[in-house]
């Protein structure tokens, strides 16, 4: 979530601004074969560009960035990969307000239920949930977590005894390895979201409303643009509003 100074229940983060190295840039396009009338060869379309996201369903900073990446996947060449961080290990050892700490330990049920689902049904489960998950908890503003995953279970069809894995640690140590390749990417002084743009991390971006149409391939080209330029690391400014969900936004939309 935004990595702001201070918690509040919009901001639900870890308390410090992104400050780490990122990775160096990589080219995020090729060139198109020129054709001609003499050249009668087929010209090569760019590859699809790559990004990856990792959230953690309570956050509301990356569900709103998780909407946008869904517009951008309809106006660009590109494709999304979902993977699970989570606020609760980002959190561990961290002096928090009671009611901050009482969401993280609240948090761990539905991120471990995902995991749980993608190890035994494959990956092409996480978004389905994800997209469930978030509308009860940011729409529907259900704060019982065994509802939100029970319900979550049954609109994607999956098998009601994942919801057991809530509260074990069985499959931890997935999620663990899952959060920390977005922390070794991105570095440790970030919250969520984080994405990866061919290859290269950031922390964000925040964004409220979430941008649609046109707007929101325009954000994507700039994030293309920045990963792709060696040596930047950081842009940021003081959030004045908190996260503006769409009137309507159902499950997956």
């Amino acid at each position: 979530m935004d990595g702001g100074q201070s918690v509040d229940p919009a901001m639900m983060a870890r308390g410090a601004p992104p400050a780490s190295p990122l990775s160096p840039g990589v080219p995020t396009t090729g060139k198109m074969d020129r054709v001609t009338t003499s050249d009668t060869r087929p010209a090569q379309s760019s590859p699809r560009s790559q990004a990856e996201m990792w959230f953690d369903p309570a956050c509301p900073w990356a569900w709103m960035t998780s909407r946008w990446l869904m517009e951008v996947e309809k106006v660009r060449d590109m494709d999304v990969t979902w993977s699970v961080m989570s606020l609760s290990v980002l959190n561990e050892g961290r002096d928090l307000p009671a009611d901050y700490r009482d969401m993280l330990d609240r948090s761990w049920g539905p991120v471990r239920v995902i995991i749980a689902a993608a190890r035994k049904h494959g990956a092409e489960v996480i978004k389905p949930l994800y997209d469930a998950m978030g509308t009860r908890i940011h729409y529907r503003k259900i704060d019982d977590r065994a509802v939100v995953i029970a319900e979550s279970l049954a609109e994607c069809d999956l098998p009601a005894e994942l919801a057991r894995f809530a509260d074990t640690d069985e499959v931890d140590e997935q999620l663990r390895a899952s959060h920390q390749r977005a922390i070794d990417l991105v570095g440790d002084e970030v919250g969520t979201p984080v994405i990866s743009v061919e290859g290269v991390a950031f922390f964000g971006p925040v964004v409220s409303p979430a941008p649609t149409g046109e707007a929101a391939g325009r954000l994507w080209d700039g994030c293309l643009l920045v990963a792709g330029t060696d040596g930047f690391f950081e842009l940021k400014r003081t959030r004045t509003v908190g996260p503006i969900f769409p009137i309507h936004d159902g499950p997956h939309s």
